[in-house]
């Protein structure tokens, strides 16, 4: 649970991108892409794997907040 003042990672759509095809074409381990990228957690890239494989890449954008490009029209 989010404390209060709790700051949050941020983390680029390419970044994420590279670290899922890092696992599924070269075959690299939860463990050496979390070094490789500095990410602290394993769960953060589980997460994104989960994503990717249910919407694909757009899985992976940041949704947050009310942005145009994700508005149906």
């Amino acid at each position: 649970m989010a404390r209060k003042g709790q700051k949050f990672n941020f983390y680029p759509h390419e970044m994420k991108v590279e670290a899922i095809r890092l696992h599924l074409e070269e075959g690299w381990t939860y463990r050496r892409i979390m070094e490789h990228f500095g990410i602290p957690d394993r769960h953060r890239i589980k997460v994104w794997m989960k994503k990717y494989k249910q919407l694909g890449e757009f899985g992976l954008t940041d949704k947050r907040g009310n942005r145009e490009e994700y508005v149906d029209q």
